[in-house]
């Protein structure tokens, strides 16, 4: 039998299709998605359970003309073979490849940016407004997964969509819920009655009618609200939707694709706000991916016939995460004022342990870092030392509560800011080259940086010696392997550490950057140059003695960090010199340059940006050749 995938090249073609035909077809495009995930890695299961909404919501509408926005962008991957990428699929997520999330520059169809979650609604809504604003008549739909709805933006989002009424259709994608058969017939048969033409045509007359009718002193649509929703609260979470304004349609199957047809095509002609709830099943086709959906939530390249990694077994050298939350169980263990806060990712931030050990003192907050951080502020106000363990692009949606509610209020919350630097190929949106950025210029907090693993266990006791705001960053990854210090020390605040004396110049690194500075003064002493290293810990306070004294001793610079330029660490240890006078002294800062760095895997992404041994040699050799013809 022929494959239907391969005479797809846009959605219109999925119109000429039959119901059994499209159904085979979603079969087809869960065999592309398993296999490139387990040749690439990606979010498998978000996108393997939004098959059939996707292929129906291509039948429907009429992308690009009507814009689908997609929330986070995790479940896209059947979106974007339907619209023109099916042949580039297998490039998902590697470098110069199809982005993992949808992409304005690379599709007409991919309505808007993604990677952070919660941001559909809203985004959506804007381009229904603007819409309107040039008189346009295209749809506009949002599509949003149940747990990006526990994001604070998504309500924002909805009440101001609401307020507006603007025609806008947001779908929510439930993949948790549970619901028995007798309960989904009914909500099906509901979905059908309230998606009706005659239906919707004799609730907005009647809404309108009733608004004059007073009878002791209720207005009577208050009435009819009242006892409409009585019915529907039975067996449906819409009173909250239609709180905010939304006309609520479902509960119904969303791997019913007749179902799903029929009920797009009915709310295709409604013109005012719409929230369709859709229960899926993620991970549905892949049996592993099924039966652990969080597991294959986003997996690294895997064996398809097994569904086991394709990673080295255990044994190796641990991973920054892991032993975060390693360390943070262990003192957790001394010290009961220790909590920990994760914004749905326990797994991802190594607090899993942690949680089962010390379930009273563990809080998921849902995809809600605002939120995180001002919980946070308010355990650290009551007397208690907590720790939020996020994502360092995460961090930045909490800026305004970390600015305002930690710093200013000088509180002792400990930020581990993990997947600092280069992440690999979740690309631009997931990469952590701004937080010494963001995070330097906040006054009372302390911000630090460990060279390896042991430093970081060491850098969390650190931490909570202080008395104010904390912010330790950390790579992705493992660590070196280096041996592991049973007993944990606080380091003296403010201060590096010297790890190579050289008289040709010194190499000033933190964090991920030290060992490969490391290397590249070997390989740069093969050549006759003697260069020193500086493993500078803490961007702020910056070791002003150790770094002023190599400044004179070196008279040659260059500063090393994995974050971008502006504003990072070399910016600071620029600002020192300015600020002490130091003239007739060479400076180079290297790290990310001021533009945003695409997908690709860690290695190749620091070859190219010249922080690899090799790199930061040929950096300084630059920095020493521009020096002697200067001075």
């Amino acid at each position: 039998m022929s494959s239907l995938l391969d005479h797809i090249n846009g959605p219109r073609e999925l119109k000429q299709l039959s119901i059994p035909d499209l159904d085979r077809l979603a079969g087809e495009i869960r065999e592309l998605i398993i296999d490139t995930c387990a040749a690439n890695g990606g979010h498998l299961a978000p996108s393997l359970g939004v098959v059939e909404l996707t292929i129906a919501l291509h039948r429907v509408f009429d992308s690009p003309t009507d814009r689908i926005v997609w929330d986070v962008g995790h479940q896209a991957y059947a979106h974007k073979i339907l619209t023109g990428r099916r042949d580039r699929f297998p490039t998902l997520r590697t470098k110069g490849g199809i982005s993992g999330f949808p992409k304005r520059a690379e599709s007409p169809h991919d309505a808007f940016d993604v990677g952070h979650s919660s941001t559909s609604i809203s985004a959506a809504l804007g381009l229904a407004a603007a819409r309107d604003l040039k008189q346009g008549h295209n749809k506009v739909v949002a599509v949003i997964g149940d747990g990006s709805m526990t994001g604070g933006l998504a309500y924002e989002g909805l009440n101001n969509a609401g307020h507006l009424g603007k025609d806008l259709l947001v779908i929510l994608n439930d993949n948790e819920m549970s619901i028995a058969e007798n309960v989904g017939a009914l909500s099906n048969f509901l979905s059908r009655t309230m998606t009706s033409d005659f239906v919707h045509k004799i609730r907005r007359e009647l809404h309108g009618f009733l608004k004059g009718v007073d009878v002791a002193g209720l207005n009577m649509l208050q009435v009819a609200r009242r006892a409409e929703e009585s019915l529907k609260g039975l067996f449906t979470p819409g009173m909250l939707f239609e709180a905010f304004g939304f006309e609520y349609i479902g509960p119904i199957d969303g791997h019913n694709t007749e179902m799903l047809l029929e009920t797009l095509e009915k709310v295709k002609r409604f013109d005012d706000a719409v929230l369709i709830h859709v229960l899926t099943k993620k991970g549905k086709g892949y049996l592993p991916a099924e039966q652990s959906p969080s597991q294959f939530h986003g997996v690294g390249p895997f064996d398809r016939s097994t569904g086991k990694s394709g990673a080295k077994g255990k044994g190796g050298p641990t991973s920054y995460t892991a032993l975060v939350g390693e360390t943070l169980r262990k003192m957790a263990a001394d010290d009961e004022r220790i909590v920990a806060i994760t914004a749905a990712m326990p797994d991802g931030t190594g607090l899993s342990g942690f949680a089962k050990e010390y379930p009273d003192r563990f809080f998921d907050v849902g995809i809600a870092e605002q939120h995180g951080v001002t919980f946070a502020a308010g355990l650290a106000a009551a007397g208690m030392r907590p720790v939020f363990a996020v994502y360092s692009t995460f961090m930045q949606r909490a800026y305004d509560q970390l600015c305002h509610d930690v710093c200013l209020q000088n509180l002792p919350v400990l930020f581990a800011l993990d997947r600092a630097g280069v992440v690999g190929s979740d690309g631009p949106t997931h990469h952590g080259l701004f937080d010494f950025s963001y995070l330097r210029h906040l006054p009372n907090m302390t911000i630090m940086a460990p060279k390896d693993e042991n430093e970081l266990q060491h850098m969390i006791a650190t931490a909570f010696s202080l008395d104010g705001p904390v912010a330790v960053r950390y790579p992705r990854g493992n660590g070196y392997g280096v041996p592991l210090d049973q007993a944990l020390t606080t380091l003296p605040v403010g201060k590096g550490e010297l790890l190579r004396t050289g008289a040709d110049g010194v190499i000033m690194a933190v964090g991920s950057m030290v060992r490969p500075a490391m290397e590249a003064a070997a390989l740069l002493a093969l050549e006759g140059v003697e260069v020193g290293v500086v493993n500078a810990r803490f961007i702020k306070p910056l070791d002003r003695e150790l770094l002023l004294a190599q400044a004179h001793a070196c008279r040659t610079i260059l500063t090393v960090e994995e974050n971008a330029v502006q504003g990072g660490f070399g910016s600071a240890v620029l600002e020192l010199l300015e600020e002490e006078e130091v003239i007739g002294v060479a400076v180079s800062c290297l790290g990310y340059p001021d533009r945003y760095i695409e997908q690709g895997e860690q290695p190749e992404l620091r070859r190219d940006h010249a922080l690899d041994p090799a790199g930061i040699a040929a950096a300084f050799r630059t920095l020493a050749d521009r020096r002697s013809h200067s001075f």
